[in-house]
């Protein structure tokens, strides 16, 4: 997908838990790539501080992973520290 002149990174279409706090990730355009959300959990920023207690129920909401409590990750985020496997 183009903006102006940059492509725009893919949004996620699914998303599954797995453990040790990764996430399979789909995209949109059906690469599939592991996110490692460990490195946040020790950030101890306020927007992450109780993603460890409701990592199991990550969910797609438009176009990026969101879990309760107004918790997300950045699509481009995602994509772009993701390992594709």
């Amino acid at each position: 997908m183009l903006y102006g002149k940059e492509k725009l990174l893919p949004r996620v279409s699914a998303v599954e838990v797995l453990d040790d706090y990764k996430l399979l990730v789909t995209f949109q355009d059906q690469e599939q790539k592991i996110y490692d959300a460990k490195p946040l959990l020790k950030l101890q920023l306020p927007i992450y501080k109780n993603l460890a207690k409701v990592f199991a129920s990550a969910r797609v909401e438009c176009g990026t992973v969101t879990w309760h409590g107004d918790i997300d990750i950045s699509p481009e985020t995602l994509y772009l520290n993701s390992v594709k496997i």
